[in-house]
């Protein structure tokens, strides 16, 4: 007698709504970072995990007064609470552009809902499905997402920190490599200030050599800017924009000022805008024009916004030098790590523990972070087995001490080793 043979219209079938979903919304990753902080969000854990700014740093009062002011003259076809152009209002256009470059135009720029809608309108631009953009390893969950969804081949290049004379940043030599063997990006993602995730900024000889590249093989850097104003050491560094003319650099409102008025942009050569202003279209027919009104009046207070920074790099700067000397009373000689001079973020390695193994060791401690492995493009990559991104921003310098007396809790409990 023949062995029964299972259903097979019942073994593995999607939901009957499944199926008429499309081949992009079935394989689309929700965002790792996103479903942690569902995790998390429960009474009694320190969270280290989310790059959140500190709600103390919105500048409430200031944001007050710019929405009385905009709605007072919310009257008329360019009034705030009407549709707006898809490129943007005006004068936020010509602010950023100021801001960006002496001679970059109003033109050059888009306003996006979010610096995140960049990212996603740059990989509809620039990639048919299969073609490749190059991005630093490990990277921001944001941009691996946004390029997976339009169908991009990621290429991973490393990222290295204490590189000796030529810096932090992009392994530039090794990126030559590949173009000299024949890689043929369509573009090449950085995030050259307090990099998300490693805290890391690239030195202005890597920014320089990386602008040569692409002039030289004929690809788009995207230079992923949104921790710019948050630096609390160290020198600023120079715009990759500046290095070459196939230069796009995003920029986002969210965390100078509050990421609930979901204002960033972008300033990109004066081919590409056209069709990224088509995109956008058919996804929001613009970013809303009271934030974009609000954000311009904020924005372009310059003494305003010059105190507004300095008291950010206070606030960030103290929690950071926190979250250090907790993390090395209380881990010692556990944890590698090198601290930024900006941003949000302490990448650590943990030596001998593979930290996915380790977070919900830690939860039960009552902590959280973001393992290593999340920002790699591949899900089991070795080099991430044992990192862990640890964001100083949202927590007190005494709620940072007793998290990472929390995290060596954790740490001590597990034996879980990396190989």
């Amino acid at each position: 007698m023949e062995p029964s043979r299972p259903d097979p219209i019942a073994v593995a079938q999607p939901e009957p709504g499944e199926r008429l979903l499309s081949q992009r919304a079935r394989s689309a990753r929700s965002s790792v970072i996103r479903d942690l902080l569902r995790l998390v969000e429960r009474p009694g854990v320190r969270s280290m995990a989310g790059g959140l700014p500190a709600p103390e740093s919105f500048p409430v009062e200031r944001m007050r007064v710019a929405v009385d002011r905009v709605l007072g003259r919310s009257v008329g076809i360019a009034s705030p609470l009407q549709y707006g152009p898809t490129e943007g209002v005006g004068v936020l256009r010509e602010w950023v552009a100021a801001q960006a470059d002496p001679a970059a135009t109003a033109d050059q720029v888009v306003i996006t809902t979010g610096s995140q809608q960049g990212l996603d309108l740059l990989a509809h631009a620039l990639c048919d499905p299969g073609d490749v953009i190059v991005v630093e390893e490990p990277a921001y969950l944001g941009a691996l997402q946004a390029f997976r969804t339009a169908g991009a081949t990621l290429v991973p290049v490393p990222l290295v920190r204490d590189a000796g004379p030529d810096g932090d940043g992009l392994d530039v030599d090794d990126l030559a490599a590949h173009l000299a063997g024949g890689l043929r990006p369509k573009a090449c993602y950085v995030a050259p200030n307090f990099q998300n995730p490693t805290g890391a900024t690239m030195s202005a000889a890597r920014r320089v050599r990386l602008g040569a590249l692409a002039d030289q093989y004929g690809f788009v850097v995207i230079e992923d800017d949104p921790y710019r104003d948050l630096r609390f050491a160290g020198d600023p560094q120079p715009s990759i924009h500046r290095s070459s003319e196939l230069v796009v650099s995003l920029g986002s409102g969210s965390k100078v000022l509050a990421p609930g008025l979901r204002v960033g942009w972008m300033v990109a050569p004066a081919w590409l805008v056209p069709a990224v202003v088509r995109l956008k279209q058919a996804r929001d027919l613009h970013t809303s024009s009271l934030s974009q009104w609000v954000a311009h009046d904020v924005l372009a207070d310059d003494a305003f916004i010059a105190q507004h920074r300095l008291t950010l790099a206070e606030l960030y700067g103290s929690r950071c030098a926190a979250l250090v000397d907790a993390l090395g009373r209380h881990l010692g000689d556990r944890i590698e790590f090198a601290a930024p001079d900006g941003g949000m973020f302490v990448w650590g390695s943990i030596a001998g523990v593979d930290t996915t193994a380790l977070l919900p060791i830690a939860v039960e401690e009552g902590v959280a972070f973001v393992p290593g492995g999340a920002f790699y493009v591949e899900d089991d990559a070795p080099d991430g087995r044992d990192r862990v991104r640890l964001s100083f921003a949202t927590l007190l310098p005494a709620e940072l001490d007793d998290a990472v007396a929390r995290l060596a809790r954790a740490v001590a409990r597990t034996a879980q080793p990396v190989h």
